[in-house]
């Protein structure tokens, strides 16, 4: 019994690891990573560029595809990456139906995640085409295409889950803005029940980014303001209050009625920024029942050493609400929706850079296979 498996049982929260890597399904890495109790994938453009930069397990795949531009190369190597997971966590998904299916659970697990390129993060319809693309692409139920929250993603993710598509809404840093990815969610699964389709078989999470706004908010606050450090944590309690009471509002019931799935927040961005800090802070401290922690390799191996799970300000709805109540202590010193508004901005960019780097290494790999 690992940490990982306490953190599920005990606690209801699925520990997801935010990295993908040919060489890991070669060697069997994810699979013992599984083993340890990991439910689930994320990856983005930041993790492929890094893993076909530093390893050469993709080159006898490069060296022998057809595809002629650097991006197509990439969606396909991606989608082999995320198709082969998706085995990997098959069992972890199949067992999650039983546990759904008989009410343990309001939710399906064990999913991979494939997001589509940052250049669509501002196209409505070249997102929802990209979603159908990939999710036929990989071709398995327990794949989750990523759409980005942002205004022209809130459509598109209405739009892909009433296709019957799965998804992890991603790059969300405010609370006004969550809000309207569970509306976006709801209006998607009552589109897809219009149109027949099985509620129980489409999964969502809305990621929920951590670290980064505390690295932003503690920015604007002085030095050793007691305020740095808490505003991430703060928002978290605040998105799963919000969570709580939105699925127990009317169209949400009716839809669980109709037998979908609960979207959970997804905690992302939950290693720590600043070196003075816990290194768990924006793990131990913010597990909940029908969340997801997707954590990168370090942070995932520092909470299977030691992690602290009891000392969740989320356990107990009062700790959660006087946590969410610390965001009342920013004004006038900090206005958060500016802050949410830049770190879109910026986790665009970050991302769209990372493509474009990316888009080079496959590039030049390309051209040394010739």
């Amino acid at each position: 019994m690992t940490n990982l498996n306490v953190l599920y049982d005990d606690y209801g929260q699925s520990p997801w690891i935010d990295n993908i890597r040919r060489d890991w399904l070669n060697d069997g890495t994810l699979a013992k990573f599984v083993s340890e109790g990991v439910r689930g994938v994320t990856s983005n453009p930041s993790i492929f560029a890094k893993a076909l930069a530093t390893s050469s397990a993709y080159d006898e795949a490069i060296a022998l595809s057809r595809d002629d531009s650097p991006a197509a190369l990439f969606e396909s190597l991606a989608a082999i990456d995320v198709r082969d997971a998706c085995d990997v966590l098959k069992a972890v998904h199949e067992s999650s139906k039983t546990a759904f299916a008989n009410g343990t659970r309001r939710y399906l697990d064990g999913f991979v995640c494939l997001e589509v390129t940052p250049d669509l993060a501002r196209d409505t319809d070249g997102t929802i085409a990209a979603a159908k693309r990939l999710a036929a692409k990989v071709d398995r139920p327990n794949v989750m295409i990523k759409i980005p929250a942002t205004k022209e993603g809130l459509p598109a993710i209405r739009a892909t889950l009433a296709r019957g598509i799965n998804v992890n809404v991603t790059l969300i840093f405010s609370i006004d803005r969550y809000r309207e990815v569970i509306t976006a969610w709801a209006h998607g699964l009552q589109d897809a029940y219009k149109a027949g389709l099985d509620l129980s078989a489409i999964a969502s999470v809305a990621s929920f980014f951590v670290s980064r706004v505390d690295a932003a908010v503690d920015a604007l606050l002085p030095e050793g303001d007691p305020r740095r450090g808490t505003t991430a944590n703060a928002q978290v309690a605040a998105a799963y209050e919000l969570y709580r009471e939105r699925m127990k509002g009317d169209d949400v019931t009716q839809l669980l009625a109709h037998g979908a799935q609960v979207q959970r927040p997804l905690w992302a961005s939950t290693s720590t920024k600043d070196p003075t800090y816990d290194d768990l802070l924006y793990v131990d401290t913010i597990v909940a029942d029908e969340t997801v922690s997707t954590m990168p390799d370090g942070t995932l191996a520092d909470t299977l050493d030691h992690a602290n799970f009891a000392s969740s300000v989320l356990l107990n709805e009062d700790t959660a609400h006087k946590t969410a109540a610390l965001l009342d202590n920013l004004s006038p010193d900090v206005s958060l929706d500016k802050v949410a508004e830049q770190l879109e901005v910026d986790g665009v960019a970050a991302f769209a850079k990372s493509y474009d780097e990316l888009l080079a290494t496959v590039a030049s790999k390309m051209h040394a296979a010739k």
